[in-house]
């Protein structure tokens, strides 16, 4: 039986964007008050500007971690689990209501398309107090799938 060779591909900001762009699933990782690592998987996507976006709530530790420092990586991976994955290193803005309504728009719109009511939806991020967490992409590693080192084929 042979054996799957790890990949390790370069790709250019458009390369990443292009990647990350159908894949939603992601972990987010920043740094907790006392310096240590805290992840979150989450949603994500990209925003018209070429962002990586998650929402997310005010209270949450990953906003408050990227409010106080906003280096942070993000992990996407597949849904696969032995799909291909890239790490994006970037830096974070956290958006709070109202100003974050439109922006979750965007993020719905270019996860899941159209909604239905879009007033409706306006009024639940609202209601919920919704926050919106950007990361402008800094430096990512190649989009990597695991396996084998290729020593190691048969």
């Amino acid at each position: 039986m042979s054996r799957t060779i790890a990949t390790n591909t370069e790709v250019d900001l458009d390369g990443l964007l292009a990647f990350v762009r159908p894949r939603h699933r992601a972990l987010l990782i920043t740094r907790r008050a006392d310096g240590s690592v805290q992840a979150s998987p989450l949603t994500c996507g990209v925003d018209d500007a070429g962002r990586l976006v998650m929402s997310t709530y005010p209270e949450r530790a990953k906003t408050r971690n990227a409010r106080r420092d906003s280096a942070v990586s993000v992990v996407v991976l597949s849904d696969d689990w032995n799909g291909p994955w890239v790490q994006v290193d970037g830096d974070a803005e956290v958006i709070d209501t109202p100003d974050s309504v439109e922006p979750l728009v965007e993020y719905f719109r270019n996860i899941s398309g159209e909604h239905p009511d879009w007033d409706e939806y306006r009024a639940a991020m609202l209601q919920q107090g919704k926050s919106l967490i950007r990361v402008t992409p800094r430096r990512w590693g190649p989009v990597a799938t695991g396996g084998f080192p290729a020593r190691l084929a048969e």
